[in-house]
């Protein structure tokens, strides 16, 4: 493989070596453990390049590197003002000539080393370490995996999709959106921030000061809501990591609110009992945020480059994509790297019980070493037994398998029962706080719960927080009715798995992703068991006081659907019922009665979907 290096390419590819502001180059972190020694060798290394150097190398080696004279690093990596300008070598007295720093011949040796490893490594270049286990990074190993039971049992999780880009309150993808000429968001941006050429995303994110976010009280009010675990946003597109990141700048505790958001939203998970996870969206950003390299077509700005054209930002907004490659997650090997680099940091460093990825499981073999480094740190944390679970998508870029992993439906069901636990995962509103977004009624959340749990899946629900970390009004009120439903309901939920039918009805949920507008009314019955006992859910409430349930309708077989008692949750005392070849009908109490469900917890012998 032959690489055509330029003077360009020499300055942003190395540009720590040249004493270039460290959001020039690659982190040294990023940097093979070869480059490192040779850097070492070379001349004087920060304290963090040899923490770095140290606690990456071998046991024997570790002894060997000493130093951390920070004032003359000869890397540089993250002591000059992230406001210098990349170009800007000529400043007497504060950068050495590239003539004078390359006439150290080991020097230029480790130059080139460095060069030819931040260029666009293959797929094969990335170096990743695994906990011993079971697991390893094929598929066939994979398939040894087996989905942990508090997953199954849990049912409803609420995550907080939530970081910088609630800022401008225009909802998601807010970040590449304001780089695309004309868009509503690029409107926005230009009417209040400045045109993009200057003010960026780079500018919003110090913006994001969630002054008033308070996790402790917000994890009550979910774990009152009947969430079972918590899941926090890691880093989105906008590659901005919400984590104290070792590999990355750009993070919550150096910009924006300066607080550990993953840490904090952990710590109080724990505390109420929840299990906790993390959500990446980190694969997509290389080529998601390309926009931020453009420039105007048209009017005055027309041919200024984007903020996120200038490489003294590469670490935010990425290097520039090579020519084609432009698919939801990048061929280059440099990008896969870091991308392991930094969520296996975010996994080893948590160890939360779930991660998602917003996609397909990325990056072949790099992708599923990192999942089987997942799975083995959680197996080796339990006693051998894997606690841990991954959810990826089944569509688009990135490998999908049932069995190595679970299916996430993203703003969808599925059409029927799924031998393999599942999970969805939507919204009340938007993704990110929009003000022109109006939020789901808790019908909507209720039903949609309740159609997924019978067909043994999950619901994740984002539950949208406002810029400073609070919740509309309206939000604490739906999660204060949704505490109430949960409470006399959660028996039909919790703990539960599907009958041998999810239900019946007049409204059939088509399968698949961005479908979840339904019109459930209380002709539409879903079915969940818990060991002998079976529950019936319409999705309302009859107007003639009765509910009628043709799926356990008498049979041939006088042994088939022996129905002995019928109860209503929340109501005392046992229900009278009729059964015939047209079904259960079971007489509900006197008076109006809930306005989201009615559930049925029936008790027999042989209860089986009768044909219909």
């Amino acid at each position: 493989m032959s690489h055509h290096v330029t003077l360009f390419s020499l300055y942003t590819n190395t540009a720590g070596l040249f004493n270039i502001p460290r959001t020039a180059a690659r982190s040294t972190r990023n940097l093979p453990l070869r480059s490192l020694r040779l850097l070492f060798n070379s001349g004087p290394m920060c304290a963090d390049c040899v923490r770095n150097l140290i606690l990456r190398a071998p046991s024997r080696e570790k002894s060997a590197f000493r130093g951390g004279n920070v004032r003359q690093c000869a890397v540089m990596c993250a002591n000059f003002s992230r406001e210098a300008q990349i170009f800007n070598l000529s400043t007497a007295g504060r950068f050495p000539t590239l003539a004078q720093r390359m006439k150290n011949n080991l020097f230029r040796l480790a130059c080139l080393v460095v060069l030819v490893g931040a260029v666009q490594l293959p797929l094969s270049a990335a170096q990743m370490e695994i906990v011993p286990g079971p697991f390893s990074g094929t598929m066939d190993s994979l398939t040894n995996y087996v989905c942990p039971d508090w997953f199954r049992d849990a049912k409803f999780g609420i995550w907080a999709h939530w970081g910088p880009q609630a800022v401008p309150m225009e909802g998601d993808w807010y970040a590449r959106k304001m780089y695309e000429e004309g868009s509503d968001d690029y409107k926005d941006h230009l009417a209040r921030y400045g045109h993009p050429s200057t003010n960026g995303w780079k500018d919003i994110i110090p913006l994001w000061h969630a002054e008033n976010w308070d996790p402790a009280r917000l994890m009550k009010l979910y774990k009152k809501a009947g969430a079972k675990y918590f899941v926090s946003m890691g880093v989105h597109h906008d590659n901005f990591d919400l984590w104290n990141s070792k590999f990355h700048w750009w993070n919550a505790v150096n910009t924006g609110p300066h607080r550990d958001v993953v840490g904090e939203w952990q710590r109080e998970a724990k505390k109420n009992g929840l299990r906790f996870g993390v959500s990446e969206h980190l694969g997509a950003s290389f080529t998601w945020f390309q926009a931020s390299h453009g420039a105007d077509k048209s009017g005055p700005f027309a041919g200024v480059p984007y903020d996120g054209a200038n490489p003294i930002y590469d670490e935010l907004y990425h290097p520039n994509a090579a020519p084609g490659d432009n698919d939801w997650y990048s061929r280059s090997g440099t990008w896969h790297q870091e991308w392991f680099n930094r969520i296996n940091d975010l996994a080893s460093h948590y160890q939360p019980d779930l991660l998602y990825s917003d996609g397909g499981m990325p990056f072949g073999d790099v992708g599923r070493t990192m999942v089987a480094d997942f799975y083995n740190r959680s197996a080796a944390t339990h006693g051998g037994k894997v606690e841990a679970v991954y959810t990826c998508k089944a569509q688009g870029s990135g490998d999908f398998r049932n069995g190595i992993c679970l299916q996430d439906v993203e703003r969808g069901v599925m059409g029927g029962i799924n031998p393999y636990p599942w999970q969805t995962d939507t919204s009340i509103g938007d993704w990110f706080y929009n003000k022109h977004w109006k939020y789901q009624s808790i019908d909507w959340t209720v039903h949609l719960l309740v159609d997924i749990v019978s067909k043994n899946g999950n619901l994740l629900l984002n539950v949208v927080l406002r810029p400073d970390g609070t919740l509309d009004p309206e939000v604490e009120t739906m999660l204060a009715r949704l505490a109430d439903w949960t409470s006399v309901n959660g028996e039909a939920i919790y703990g539960t798995r599907p009958w041998l039918t999810y239900g019946e009805g007049t409204t059939r949920a088509e399968g698949g992703a961005f479908k979840e507008e339904f019109n459930f009314s209380a002709a539409d019955i879903r079915f969940t068991t818990k060991g002998k006992t079976l529950y019936a859910i319409a999705l309302g409430w009859p107007s003639d006081g009765k509910l009628v349930i043709r799926s356990l309708a008498t049979t041939d077989d006088s042994t088939v659907n022996q129905i002995n008692r019928v109860e209503l949750l929340g109501h005392r005392g046992d229900l009278k019922f009729t059964q015939g070849a047209d079904g259960l009908t079971v007489e509900l109490p006197a008076g109006s009665g809930p306005d989201l469900t009615c559930a049925l917890k029936i008790s027999g012998a042989n209860l089986k979907p009768a044909a219909r």
